[in-house]
């Protein structure tokens, strides 16, 4: 069979089984690997399970102990109160007039090492505090958070998609990080210009929300001072991967051969940068909350679990891909790409797209986009580092999200908006994401290569 008709149909097969079917990711990107590897005459019969299997193995060895410390982290920062600390010192040094700036950046920040809809969670109740006190931008509060947190959920690892993507395609984890806040700084800037004309624009009603009333908020948002860690203490587990890694990529790229190279190589290392980083995070929960080790040990196997199932869904993605690589499918897109005239990078953006709009998650979007282009990214002599055709992947992973997107639902409930005004908010909101961080990456690609 044909390797596009390949792709075509396993494609097709992973959306049928996570749309139509709400089967689990994992078990749908393992089981479209096998279908591949079945419909591929490049791969013996004898070899599919095991090629899965192996590849599988592999991803899970690249990115499992860092996607679970990321978990650790995010869970520390909830449960002590750091991230609270650190929204509360944006608003306290932006002051109330850019209350909507200070919930741009902490989204930013807080979506690095936490989950978008955790971020959302947090956030949410803040917003509503400052309709409160305002009596006004509900709608702008909303959407900052969004623009802040997306952006960075979508373009930087520790988190999964960003991850997936570095991992896959080869991508220098340091060089991601760096490329990504670069490009998501303005990505979200736009979003929050968007914002501000969208609150001008539309009038939508300040509701109660199902499940959280606004007393409980207000408890939540008036926590005194002295039950939250110090800002530094607070932040330091996000600001402290992000150098350790970058000190590699910085030494590596002055002298490969040097001992500060040899040395960051080490501290530099995604793997202990993030345990580093774990072990000041479940040190901050112990003090904050003056937790013994079995009552640290509780909070971190509730971390540890949804981290699990995100490694499975991850290395299944990788899986896939292993297979798509086996079947001769790299070639093939090259071949049309070629012909056609579309470079690579948009053709990355596009194809993650339509990933995103037809299924709904954009970490699934990015690790299946990610395994199908890198078989191209291989043989392809770009001239501009590959980086960027990783945040383009990131970037239309953004595109769409309406109904089938769980954020699309997390937004809509949690906000107190109908299902018609999330479509006239959320939806416009991340799709400009998605296109200024996609132009971006272009830009990046055509004026500083990085070659």
């Amino acid at each position: 069979m044909h390797p596009l008709l390949v792709l075509g149909i396993s494609v097709a097969f992973v959306v049928v089984l996570v749309m139509r079917l709400k089967i689990n990711a994992f078990l749908a990107m393992i089981a479209a690997a096998i279908l591949v590897g079945l419909m591929s005459s490049e791969v013996p019969l004898g070899e599919v399970v095991s090629e899965t299997a192996r590849t599988f193995g592999a991803v899970a060895g690249n990115i499992g102990i860092v996607i679970a410390l990321a978990a650790i982290i995010g869970q520390c920062l909830m449960e002590s109160g750091a991230a609270d600390r650190i929204v509360r010192r944006f608003v306290s040094l932006l002051g109330p007039r850019y209350s909507s700036l200070s919930l741009l950046i902490s989204g930013f920040v807080l979506s690095i090492p936490v989950f978008f809809d955790t971020v959302f969670y947090l956030l949410i109740p803040l917003a509503r505090a400052m309709r409160v006190r305002t009596g006004r931008n509900y709608l702008l509060f909303v959407m900052a958070i969004c623009a802040g947190g997306t952006v960075t959920h979508c373009l930087v690892p520790p988190t999964p998609g960003p991850l997936a993507i570095a991992a896959t395609m080869g991508i220098d984890l340091g060089t991601m990080i760096l490329v990504g806040i670069v490009i998501g700084i303005p990505t979200s800037t736009a979003g929050w210009l968007f914002a501000r004309h969208m609150d001008r624009k539309l009038h939508i009603e300040f509701r109660e929300t199902p499940g959280l009333s606004m007393q409980e908020l207000e408890v939540l948002a008036a926590r005194h001072e002295k039950d939250l860690p110090g800002f530094w203490l607070s932040i330091t587990p996000i600001l402290l991967p992000v150098a350790l890694i970058s000190s590699h990529t910085i030494a590596r790229a002055v002298d490969r051969q040097s001992f500060a190279a040899s040395l960051t190589g080490f501290i530099g290392n995604p793997n202990f940068a993030l345990l580093i980083s774990a072990a000041v995070a479940i040190y901050t929960l112990g003090r904050q909350k003056h937790y013994e080790i079995r009552q640290l040990s509780t909070s971190m196997e509730g971390a540890l679990s949804s981290g699990g199932l995100i490694i499975l869904i991850t290395s299944a993605g990788g899986a896939y891909g292993g297979m798509l690589v086996r079947a001769g499918v790299g070639e093939s897109l090259q071949q049309v790409a070629h012909a056609a005239g579309i470079p690579l990078i948009v053709m990355a953006f596009l194809m993650s797209a339509l990933m995103r709009i037809a299924q709904g998650s954009s970490t699934v979007a990015m690790i299946t986009t990610a395994s199908i282009v890198t078989p191209t990214l291989q043989i392809a002599h770009l001239p501009y580092h590959p980086v960027y055709v990783a945040v383009a992947i990131a970037s239309g992973a953004l595109i769409g999200s309406w109904m089938n997107d769980s954020g699309f639902w997390v937004y809509k409930q949690m906000a107190g908006f109908t299902e018609l005004e999330a479509l006239k908010t959320w939806t416009p909101l991340v799709t400009l994401l998605g296109i200024v961080a996609f132009l971006a990456a272009l830009a990046g690609s055509l004026i500083i290569p990085l070659r």
